[in-house]
């Protein structure tokens, strides 16, 4: 687990308030995530999570407080936070007919980014995609393999920050096994991950910290101790307070 007392924040939510068509979506939301950890912001649909992300990725203006990447706002410095983070969406927007080879070669193009057949390759062991999948269209992998396409994409970008929308929503359970390992990889050699789930499980699987959000508000924190897993039925009694008072 990461030593977040002496890691540099990395990520900060900032008194953050976002509206959206004059409704309001988060409220003084507050949380920071330190370099090498591993940060899960737990919430039911309609919780702001997604909102969250998108507005560290600049795609919303908040109405005060501020989003910060590496010591930048975000809205002021939106270019450079942006080739910090690596976005992962529910859904990864890949092209299915194009290979993982030919997929991770593309998008590396547009960013202007030359790597070696090598380099993908070593990556493509690293996030335990198979050898027989890389010359695969991706219209044939599931979607286990298609989040392993899109990480090895973003560790390539060599982007220091990792924002994941959901990222186990619809894997099995040996693919949610396997995407824990992997993030908790990222995280030891320095990756700094910011995940949005409603899945408590998963979460107390693999976070560091835990932030319970409710109607756009953090209720609530929870965190590893002695280098133990976050306890699930504590942080799970806490979700389901929320749900029975939605």
């Amino acid at each position: 687990m990461a030593n977040t007392k002496q890691n540099k924040t990395l990520i900060e939510s900032k008194s953050l308030c976002v509206e959206i068509k004059n409704t309001v979506i988060l409220k003084e939301l507050s949380f920071s995530v330190a370099k090498g950890e591993i940060y899960a912001l737990l919430g039911g649909n309609g919780a702001g999570k997604s909102t969250t992300l998108k507005t560290f990725l600049g795609f919303n203006s908040p109405k005060s407080g501020q989003a910060i990447i590496d010591g930048q706002d975000v809205n002021s410095a939106l270019k450079s936070t942006r080739t910090k983070t690596a976005y992962l969406p529910e859904n990864a927007t890949l092209y299915p007919h194009l290979t993982a080879r030919e997929n991770l070669k593309y998008f590396l193009s547009l960013a202007d980014i030359n790597k070696s057949d090598d380099e993908i390759e070593n990556t493509f062991n690293l996030v335990a995609l198979q050898s027989d999948a890389w010359e695969r269209q991706l219209q044939t992998y599931s979607k286990g393999m298609r989040q392993k396409t899109a990480i090895a994409l973003a560790i390539l970008r060599e982007a220091p920050i990792f924002l994941l929308d959901e990222p186990t929503s619809g894997l099995d359970p040996i693919a949610i096994d396997e995407f824990n390992q992997l993030v908790t990889q990222l995280a030891s050699t320095g990756s700094t991950i910011l995940m949005v789930t409603h899945d408590v499980y998963g979460a107390c699987q693999v976070a560091d910290r835990i932030g319970l959000l409710r109607r756009g508000e953090l209720v609530g924190e929870f965190e590893t101790l002695d280098n133990t897993r976050i306890e699930t039925e504590r942080v799970h009694a806490a979700f389901a307070q929320g749900s029975h008072n939605a």
